[in-house]
């Protein structure tokens, strides 16, 4: 498999030539510079180490390693594996040019982290009575059984931390491509908040 690290721009609409409205999500994608290219003999499997964007100031273990790609910042690291790297070397610049119109992809992101978050936000709880002097409006309520088994039964619902996990979605159409601002166009929504950062891949 083949991609690149981006950055979710946000979403909009597009007309399809027949006059068809479909929502897309603007990707920013690449320039990827390569990095390092990992090898059987010295790493222990194949896959190539790609870049994306930069940070002001980076620290001398990473300044050290980017050296190699004649690189002085970078914001971000990922790795992809591949079936050839023979095909890739250092200092390699990968871009939007990767795909075409048509192609399927997936594309891997962490959702929004929203903290520690209440069960009715969380699972989607009814909540109690909104009026005549009710308390529990949001409240949890009885969790817990009585003598048998005398706990809370495993798997149940409870407020707790929402978010912030890895999500892949699959078979993601590309709708449209803008090789100069290095933006590509995926139908429909993709996993992550605005500005988040996001790995489209495609197989190779």
């Amino acid at each position: 498999m083949i991609g690149l690290l981006g950055k979710k721009l946000g979403m909009s609409q597009l007309f399809t030539d027949d006059g068809k409205l479909l929502a897309v999500s603007m990707v920013e994608a690449g320039p990827c510079p390569v990095v390092q290219v990992k090898t059987k003999e010295k790493d222990g499997y194949e896959a190539i180490q790609i870049g994306f964007g930069e940070k002001k100031r980076v620290n001398k273990p990473l300044a050290g390693h980017l050296k190699n790609g004649k690189l002085k910042t970078i914001g971000t690291l990922g790795e992809l594996k591949v079936k050839d790297i023979s095909k890739y070397k250092t200092g390699d610049q990968l871009t939007v040019s990767l795909f075409v119109v048509g192609d399927k992809v997936s594309v891997c992101g962490y959702t929004k982290g929203r903290g520690f978050t209440g069960g009715m936000k969380r699972w989607g709880w009814m909540g109690g009575p909104a009026t005549h002097g009710s308390m529990s409006h949001r409240r949890m309520g009885s969790v817990g059984a009585n003598t048998y088994p005398g706990r809370i039964w495993k798997n149940k619902t409870m407020p707790g931390r929402y978010g912030n996990e890895r999500v892949t979605t699959k078979n993601i159409k590309v709708v449209k491509i803008d090789n100069d601002k290095n933006i590509i166009y995926l139908e429909g929504a993709v996993p992550g908040p605005t500005n988040g950062f996001i790995v489209v891949v495609k197989g190779e």
